[in-house]
């Protein structure tokens, strides 16, 4: 058993942009810092493999980074580093902040009461004579950090959003998004700066309207459409009941589920909906990242990642059997992962308890009758192309919900040997064999699950791997 990719993996496919001018210097200057990238995460093949995905996007739509208060406050230095970082690599994220504690405060300093309706804070020409200078301080404060570290950036505080009044009598001066006007954003880039845009929009006449970080964000992605999207806060991802990040949530799957539980409180409610609205008119294959500015870079450059992913996601099909519609799908999909062949009776005489298969026939977990009933994981596939984007982790979490106990092998020296050693409660060594178990506690069975998965038929044409 093994896979071409761990089950947690974690980046939409986009074609490469032929015009891309980064392509040769990247080549040419990125080996020194690669070698500290692998220094930070231990992995080349990873970071090698998303660096060469993250160079074939145009230059503006590698990413978009929202950057909550919170951590323009809390963890500046982390967010600057890995800023930096990406920008020594030849990637230019686009960054948008929002100032909320910030504003919070100055108001509270000012004896100003902070109102919100519908989420959205009611901006008065009051308040709006003290917003704007915090949100252009926080802006500056950035750009200068990272200007500081030696990237090139530029504070895009007016120009990008063009605004109508969402609701004057209700909000006051808030913007509701009519346009998006890229062009300050593709010339920040196009002179290697990093562009750090604020949240502030004007309606066509000049009147500067507050904007919702969130939806400001929103409203960016919806028009850059890019390879990533990433939020990053202080908690660095969304919680469980026990306060533990949640690594992974399809909104196809998973979302109703969320809203219904009683420890999902009103700010997560809110933060998953937007993020559903965001994602609804983009591809299937869409996520947003959420982190924290420490582990940006794990994040991005990593198959586990570091935060919670929420995909836009797609259905994991259940079958009793190998269906014979799906049967050369499969083949063709373990073929195309692992470069093998199959023998042509590979499947006659597999005891097949069952196969799940994303619908896009991207992902595949074949489980088989195994010693004493308990399932065996006989083989287990994401493809390259869905890497990154937390179709693994959607998959290995029905297979988790299908079979509580279960055991698989790998070869010594699989590549993800790392992630399955994550997942195993415990894991046996056989010869080239080493064999992972969940869910076992009688060490006597535990040994016939061992032994019976060491001497398991691979089903390819070549035993030795």
């Amino acid at each position: 058993m093994g896979s071409a990719g761990p089950a947690c993996n974690r980046g939409r496919a986009i074609p490469p942009h032929r015009g891309n001018r980064r392509g040769a210097r990247l080549v040419t200057e990125v080996r020194p810092i690669v070698v500290e990238l692998l220094g930070q995460l231990g992995s080349s093949r990873e970071a090698r493999q998303y660096l060469e995905q993250f160079s074939r996007v145009n230059e503006s739509r590698f990413a978009v980074v929202k950057v909550g208060g919170g951590v323009l406050a809390e963890d500046l230095d982390h967010l600057v580093g890995a800023l930096a970082f990406l920008h020594r690599l030849g990637l230019y994220p686009i960054v948008m902040h929002g100032a909320g504690p910030q504003l919070d405060r100055a108001l509270a300093e000012a004896g100003i009461e902070t109102l919100k309706r519908d989420g959205l804070r009611v901006t008065s020409e009051e308040v709006m004579a003290i917003a704007r200078p915090v949100i252009y301080r926080e802006n500056a404060r950035l750009v200068d950090a990272l200007e500081r570290h030696g990237v090139r950036a530029r504070g895009l505080l007016h120009g990008v959003f063009e605004c109508d009044f969402a609701d004057r009598e209700k909000l006051g001066l808030v913007g509701e998004v009519a346009d998006v006007h890229l062009e300050p954003v593709r010339g920040a880039v196009a002179a290697g700066a990093l562009p750090v845009v604020a949240c502030l929009g004007e309606s066509r006449s000049g009147q500067v309207m507050n904007i919702n970080a969130d939806i400001a964000t929103r409203e960016l992605v919806w028009a850059i459409k890019p390879y990533k999207i990433i939020f990053l806060t202080p908690t660095g991802g969304l919680l469980d009941e026990s306060g533990r990040i949640i690594s992974a949530i399809s909104l196809t799957n998973d979302y109703e589920g969320l809203m219904a539980q009683s420890w999902v409180h009103s700010g997560m409610q809110l933060k998953l909906a937007q993020i559903r609205e965001m994602l609804d008119p983009l591809p299937p294959s869409a996520s947003v990242s959420i982190t924290s500015a420490e582990k940006l870079t794990r994040e991005l450059f990593t198959h586990t990642g570091a935060g919670t992913l929420v995909r836009k996601g797609e259905q994991i099909e259940w079958y009793e059997q190998v269906p014979d519609d799906r049967r050369a799908e499969l083949e063709a999909l373990l073929e195309a992962a692992f470069d093998r062949k199959l023998r042509p009776d590979w499947l006659d005489g597999r005891p097949v308890r069952g196969l799940l298969m994303a619908e896009s026939g991207r992902a595949a977990a074949l489980i088989l009758e195994g010693a004493d009933g308990v399932p065996y994981l006989d083989k287990i596939v994401v493809t390259p192309e869905a890497r990154g984007e937390g179709l693994g982790a959607a998959l290995w979490q029905v297979l988790r919900a299908r079979a509580p106990a279960m055991y698989w092998r790998a070869r010594i020296n699989n590549p993800i040997a790392g992630w399955y050693f994550q997942q195993a409660e415990a894991s046996h060594r056989r010869g080239q064999w080493v064999v992972y178990t969940i869910g076992i506690e009688d060490f006597a069975q535990m040994e016939r699950l061992v032994k019976d998965a060491a001497a398991r038929d691979s089903g390819w044409r070549e035993e030795a791997e």
